[in-house]
């Protein structure tokens, strides 16, 4: 995988720079697409002879929730052009790495084994970043195999307070 993360940091890094005035905007259509183009079936679409480019844009763009600003069209159609689809999600994965660095906060990933409602993730998200001393993204994963608990990740640290 070092290739593809040397294949997607160039689209990262020009991503980032152009899109300083809205980080967080810029981080929410390319999850969405990112997570659109790590679909097999889509991969395995747009690699087909048989299909245009403009074919797998109209695609990707009537599956995402929202119509997409231009500056996501664009980047979206230089990416297929280049035939760097699949390397998307790993050019999400390195955006938020360079948001995170520049406002000083960590994705972290909180295991539960039942959904965690919007009041209890804010009293857990003001907990979990005083005990990391910097403000967390948190996203909730569902664990079916905890029996109670939370287990946190937080970069290469853990807080795992779950029973299995």
């Amino acid at each position: 995988m070092a290739e593809l993360a040397t294949i997607a940091r160039p689209y990262a890094e020009a991503l980032f720079k152009a899109s300083q005035s809205d980080l967080n905007g810029t981080e929410a259509w390319l999850d969405e697409v990112a997570a659109i183009a790590a679909d097999e079936q889509l991969l395995q679409f747009s690699d087909s002879p048989k299909v245009s480019q403009s074919q797998v844009f109209d695609l990707i763009a009537g599956l995402t929730r929202n119509v997409l600003p231009l500056a996501a069209q664009n980047f979206l159609r230089m990416v297929i052009e280049n035939g760097r689809l699949g390397a998307l999600p790993q050019v999400a994965s390195q955006f938020r790495a360079l948001k995170n660095v520049q406002t000083g906060s960590a994705d972290a990933v909180v295991r539960s084994a039942f959904p965690v409602d919007d009041f209890a993730m804010n009293d857990l998200k003001a907990v979990l970043e005083r005990r990391f001393g910097r403000p967390l993204n948190l996203q909730v994963d569902i664990d079916p195999s905890l029996i109670g608990g939370i287990c946190v990740v937080v970069g290469d640290e853990v807080l795992d307070t779950s029973v299995r």
